[in-house]
C-alpha cells in the first residue's frame, strides 16, 4: 500500500480568495512535495477539485483557479516515491459518503494501513486508490457517531503512526495530527480567515499571522460558530521528526520557537566542536547543507566559500546520455568551481549522508577540480535505520552506515576523513535533549510498533558495489 511520505497540506476557511491563497501556500511547501499537487474548495453546497501531476506552478494557471469558488480550501503537495506516480493518488481526496462530501489531505504514514484495508475490504469496502489516507475516510464512513467530528476521531483512535492532516466536510475545516506530533501542523490566521499549513513559510508568504502549533493528539475545528478544540486521543510522548531540522523543512519555517535556520547554523557549529580539521576552506553541498556549514565556519575559523554551484533549472526529466557521461545525473545539477577549490584541503559539509553514492560522486568532483585533500563532514548522525513515519527512506540494506564503519564508509567516498555530528550533539543543536524528538533513522527506536509483527532490524546481505 502507498503511503503519504513527507508531504505538505494547506487550508484555509473563511476567505473569498480560498483557492488562490491556498496556491501561494502550497507553492511555499513545494520542497515537500514535487509528484503532484491539488486544491479542493467548498462553496457551502458543492465541493470541487482540481489535481494534477507536476509542480504547483505548471499545473495551476488562472482559469484552474477560477473554477474553484468558495471560501473554504485544503490543499497538497505529494513527495515521490517509487512505484507511486499515479494521479489517482494525487490528493486531496475528495468522496462522497452517506454523510455527504468530505475531502481529506494528509501528510505521514499509518503503519497499520494495510490491516485495516484488509478489514475494510472484507466488510466490503471498495478502495478508489493505494493510498493509506483513503483508509481514514472508509473508518469515517463505517462510523456510527452523528457527527464528522466524532466520526474522524472514531477514525483516527483505529489508526497508528504519523499523520498531520486537514479535513473539509458540513462547511467546516478540520485539523488533527497524532499523538506523538511526527509530523509538523500550524495554525494561523489572515484577517477573518483561519489558515493551516504544514510550515510557516507559508504564513510569511500570505502574510498571515502565525498564532500556535496543532498539538499532538489535538483535533482543531473550525466553523461558523468559531474555533474550537480537544485533544479527544490518547496522551503518548512528544517525538517530533528531527529530520525536519535536519532537511525537510525550509529554513525560514519555525518548530518550538526555533527557526530551522538557526538550528541549522548550530548543527554546524556543534559538528565544528566534535569533529574539527585543519583546512583551507568550508564548503556546503547546497542548498540544504548550506547553513550547517556557514555555522562550521564561524565555530572553527576556517573561511566560508561556494565551492560548489547547484543548478536550479534542472527539471523533473532530462536527456541523459547513454554512454558518453557516466553519472551524469549530480553533473547536472552540481558544478565545482576550481577558483575555490584548487590546491586547497576542503571542508564538505552535507545535511547527511544516506547512501553513500553522490558524495562519492561530489568527492571526485572536487578532486578533478584540483582539491588537494576532501574532508567530509555530515551534519546529522549515521542513518542506520528506515523510517516508517514519513520519510522515503531505502530500506536498511540499502543504508550505507547500517553495515560500515566509518572508516569503511570513507574508503568507498574516497575522502580523506569522514565525521558525523553525535546524537548527543544533533540533540543539543535542535534543543532536543528532553527527548521530544523521533530520531528512529539514527538509533532505531521506533515509538511506534510496527504492523503485522515487522521488524525493521532486518538481516543485512547488500554490501557496497564499486561504482566507477
Amino acid at each position: 500500500m502507498i503511503k503519504e511520505r513527507v508531504c505538505g497540506v494547506f487550508g484555509i476557511i473563511g476567505h473569498e480568495e480560498a483557492a488562490n491563497l491556498t496556491y501561494l501556500g502550497l507553492h511555499s511547501l513545494q520542497h515537500r512535495g514535487q509528484e503532484s499537487g491539488g486544491i479542493a474548495c467548498s462553496d457551502g453546497t458543492v465541493m470541487r477539485r482540481q489535481i494534477k501531476m507536476g509542480l504547483v506552478s505548471e499545473a495551476f494557471k488562472r482559469n484552474a483557479l477560477q473554477e474553484l469558488p468558495g471560501r473554504t480550501a485544503v490543499g497538497h503537495v505529494r513527495y515521490s516515491t517509487a512505484g507511486s506516480s499515479d494521479i489517482r493518488n494525487a490528493q486531496p481526496f475528495v468522496l462522497d459518503y452517506a454523510h455527504g462530501q468530505v475531502a481529506i489531505a494528509h501528510n505521514g504514514n499509518l503503519v497499520n494501513a494495510g490491516d485495516l484495508k484488509k478489514k475494510l475490504e472484507q466488510a466490503g469496502s471498495i478502495f478508489q486508490t493505494s493510498s493509506d489516507t483513503e483508509v481514514i475516510v472508509h473508518l469515517m464512513a463505517r462510523s456510527g457517531q452523528p457527527t464528522t467530528l466524532g466520526r474522524l476521531v472514531e477514525a483516527l483512535s483505529q489508526v497508528r503512526g504519523a499523520y498531520s492532516l486537514l479535513v473539509m466536510a458540513d462547511g467546516k475545516l478540520f485539523a488533527a495530527r497524532d499523538p506523538h506530533g511526527f509530523r509538523p501542523l500550524v495554525l494561523g490566521r489572515l484577517k477573518d480567515a483561519f489558515v493551516f499549513s504544514s510550515e510557516t513559510s507559508s504564513f510569511n508568504l500570505i502574510e498571515a499571522e502565525f498564532i500556535r502549533e496543532v498539538e499532538p493528539g489535538e483535533v482543531v475545528v473550525i466553523g461558523d460558530s468559531g474555533l474550537t478544540s480537544s485533544k479527544p486521543l490518547p496522551k503518548k510522548p512528544k517525538k517530533f521528526c528531527v529530520f525536519e531540522h535536519v532537511y525537510f523543512a525550509r529554513p525560514d519555517t519555525t518548530f518550538d520557537e526555533q527557526t530551522v535556520y538557526h538550528a541549522r547554523i548550530e548543527l554546524g557549529r556543534q559538528l565544528a566542536r566534535e569533529m574539527p580539521t585543519n583546512a583551507d576552506v568550508v564548503i556546503p553541498v547546497p542548498d540544504s547543507g548550506v547553513p550547517s556549514a556557514v555555522g562550521y565556519s564561524k565555530e572553527s575559523g576556517i573561511p566560508f566559500e561556494l565551492g560548489l554551484i547547484r543548478s536550479h533549472y534542472v527539471g523533473r526529466t532530462f536527456i541523459e546520455p547513454q554512454d558518453s557521461i557516466r553519472h551524469f545525473g549530480v553533473k547536472l545539477k552540481l558544478s565545482p568551481v576550481g577558483a575555490v577549490v584548487n590546491g586547497k584541503s576542503v571542508v564538505v559539509v552535507d545535511d547527511s549522508l544516506v547512501r553513500g553514492t553522490t558524495s562519492r560522486k561530489i568527492v571526485k568532483m572536487l578532486r578533478a577540480a584540483g582539491a588537494k585533500e576532501v574532508h567530509l563532514r555530515i551534519a546529522a548522525p549515521p542513518t542506520t535505520h528506515p523510517c516508517f513515519y514519513g520519510i522515503d527512506t531505502p530500506t536498511r540494506s540499502e543504508l550505507i552506515a547500517s553495515n560500515h564503519t566509518v572508516e569503511e564508509i570513507a574508503r568507498y567516498i574516497t575522502c580523506d576523513t569522514l565525521s558525523y555530528i553525535s546524537h548527543d550533539g544533533l540533540m543539543k543543536a535542535v534543543n532536543g535533549q528532553d527527548g521530544g524528538f523521533c530520531s528512529a533513522c539514527f538509533t532505531g527506536d521506533y515509538p511506534v510498533e510496527l504492523s503485522g509483527g515487522a521488524n525493521p532490524i532486518i538481516p543485512l546481505r547488500k554490501r557496497i558495489e564499486t561504482d566507477g
